[in-house]
């Protein structure tokens, strides 16, 4: 094991094992390298690394905290590594989407309030029946990310977030060349509402996969 690695894994034991937690600041740098048994330059290779995943905080002339290790917070630096994918990808990220959002649709089913639902309907209404194409996908991505927060895990939150991303482009594709693609869309975010609605997870489950699935379909046909 490199001497960064090592370094990085001894903090991390730390914070696993509680001996620091979320907020608390890191001792001064030498009591730290000398009570882990390691070299001051190791040391702040590992706090760079940490720091740079959102484990560690380094504040200037304050000192090195451990950050929230809220999971957005953490799950930040996989959305930074889906920014490098290649186009030949897209499809892959939209079968992670397809396998992930129908359970999260279906959690929302049962925990999204109807204030919620009624936003949801109200922007549906507002977006109208022929939208143009940008429109219509950033509403796409704000309705799925409202129902997505709607099952309350924020860590499916932020996994699916950061995986929304390389499908837009895909989205704006579709929307453009293929034949009543804005109408499908809307068809089936109403028929997901309707589900959400009536409060029935399976059939939440069933609309959002068909949903993704389409996009999946159209373009593994196009490539």
């Amino acid at each position: 094991m490199a001497v960064t690695d090592e370094a990085i894994e001894k903090i991390k034991g730390m914070i696993v094992s509680g001996a620091l937690r979320p907020g608390d600041r890191l001792p001064r740098e030498g009591e730290l390298a000398a009570g882990l048994g390691l070299s001051r330059n190791s040391l702040r290779e590992a706090v760079r690394a940490l720091s740079l995943i959102r484990i560690l905080d380094v504040r200037q002339g304050d000192g090195t905290y451990v950050t929230s290790l809220d999971p957005q917070l953490l799950l930040e630096a996989l959305s930074f590594v889906v920014d490098f994918h290649r186009d030949d990808t897209v499809l892959e990220f939209l079968a992670v989407r397809r396998i992930l959002e129908p359970a999260a649709t279906a959690l929302a089913a049962t925990r999204l309030g109807e204030e919620q639902l009624d936003a949801l309907a109200k922007k549906l209404d507002e977006l109208g029946d022929e939208p143009s194409v940008e429109d219509l996908v950033a509403a796409d991505l704000d309705f799925h990310r409202t129902v997505v927060r709607g099952a309350g895990n924020s860590v499916l939150c932020s996994l699916l977030d950061g995986l929304s991303g390389p499908t837009t482009r895909a989205r704006v594709w579709r929307g453009l060349t293929q034949e009543d693609a804005v109408g499908r869309t809307l068809r089936e975010h109403r028929a997901i509402l309707a589900a959400l609605r009536d409060r029935d997870a399976e059939a939440a489950r069933s609309w959002a996969t068909v949903h993704i699935a389409s996009v999946e379909q159209w373009l593994r046909s196009t490539l």
